[in-house]
């Protein structure tokens, strides 16, 4: 039996979060059921938005412009695989 349930991820998100929706319905029936329980917490999914994070994505994307620049191919290429 689970005593209490942190979501930090829900893949319906999108239209969830980041807005006030005080005032409306939700007509997600999965997302309004989990609310109503006193020991589940939800968030948004904001890992990305840290300083830390946008750094390493600020050095990332300066490192595979300027390896591209220079070899014509990125520092870190994502494969269509990995998309998929």
């Amino acid at each position: 039996m689970i005593g209490s349930l942190g979501l930090y991820v829900y893949e319906e998100e999108d239209s969830l979060f980041f807005r006030d929706l005080s005032n409306s319905v939700i007509r997600d029936d999965v997302f309004a059921r989990l609310l109503t329980f006193p020991n589940v917490l939800i968030t948004g999914h904001q890992a990305f938005f840290t300083h830390e994070a946008l750094t390493e994505v600020a050095k990332k994307t300066i490192k595979n412009v300027t390896t591209f620049e220079k070899t014509g191919s990125a520092a870190y290429p994502i494969s269509i695989e990995r998309l998929a």
